[in-house]
């Protein structure tokens, strides 16, 4: 099953060296989940051939405009393409107002709902669940409100070994195999122990997308152990200060921060538009975590099994 990261924007607060502000779509099986919507998120869509309609939910982290401006724009443009079904969004509670208030001005009736879940509170809380997938939000320390997301898919049944099934096995039989059962007789003796013709579920991917925020080790016990993980890093070590006093992080911390959490994969992205070669951010990245990669634009992260 498809567990798949798309990267569409990877910069921070402008568009430079042919990177734009942030924006993610990751593919869950047969469903599709935007994270930030920078400026030109839906040009970007189109150019890596993710159809707009298919996104059901979409997660805003906060209110800087690199993560938000190009949401009224898509949501026009799903408007103008016939989308029926409702759009659910993730964000702080102002958003509603703000993409309201640019559809009165302009005289707009979607043809679809939106529907607003808010993000607001400081805690942690989970926003979505399906039958694969649990989404969990958590607070990052930055300048102004913002939330982290983290993807889970749920645990997986055990898995049938086919090769060692004997002949004309029962239905009914499958059925207790699947359930973790043993198999028993007429007069309750084994015939058949599970894990003689069983194999061990699949792994069950994560993915934590850590937006804008300054180091901070909070986020560690609710990040740990994941796949993968997308944290920000605006700034080299030098600049560290810097980073700090805007509520950023380096490309290093975000390797300490990788490397604590005991994330099997870091990506870096947020980039600042001082940065033309982006080498220098990821070579401190891997000096602290060698499983460290810079979010590309146009590439995508296969999280496997």
């Amino acid at each position: 099953m498809t567990f798949r990261l798309k990267i569409l924007g990877s910069n921070s607060a402008a568009p430079a060296f042919n990177r734009n502000q942030t924006a993610q779509v990751l593919q869950v099986n047969s469903s599709y989940f935007l994270i930030d919507c920078g400026e030109g998120t839906q040009l970007r869509m189109s150019k890596a051939r993710v159809k707009i309609n298919k996104i059901s939910h979409i997660f805003i982290s906060h209110l800087h405009g690199d993560h938000y401006f190009g949401l009224i724009g898509l949501i026009s443009t799903m408007h103008l393409f016939g989308r029926k079904h409702d759009l659910d969004i993730f964000c702080p509670s102002p958003l509603e107002e703000i993409i309201n208030l640019q559809l009165k001005h302009s005289e707009t009736i979607l043809n679809f709902k939106i529907n607003y879940t808010f993000i607001d509170q400081m805690e942690d809380d989970f926003l979505l669940e399906n039958r694969y997938l649990t989404v969990e939000k958590f607070p990052l320390n930055h300048r102004i409100y913002c939330s982290g997301f983290l993807f889970r898919e749920k645990p997986k049944p055990i898995r049938i070994n086919k090769s060692k099934l004997p002949e004309n096995f029962s239905v009914a039989n499958l059925g207790k195999l699947k359930k973790g059962e043993d198999i028993f007789d007429e007069e309750e003796k084994l015939i058949y122990k599970n894990a003689d013709l069983t194999l061990p579920p699949r792994h069950s991917r994560s993915y934590a997308y850590c937006s804008d925020t300054k180091y901070d080790e909070n986020i560690i016990p609710v990040i740990k152990g994941v796949d993968l993980l997308y944290h920000e890093a605006t700034f080299t070590k030098d600049m560290e200060k810097r980073a700090d006093n805007t509520y950023h992080s380096t490309a290093e911390q975000a390797g300490m921060i990788a490397k604590k959490a005991e994330t099997k994969k870091l990506l870096i992205g947020h980039y600042s538009v001082r940065y033309r070669e982006l080498q220098p951010l990821l070579e401190e990245a891997r000096s602290v975590f060698p499983e460290s990669y810079l979010a590309i634009e146009g590439n995508f992260v296969d999280v496997s099994e």
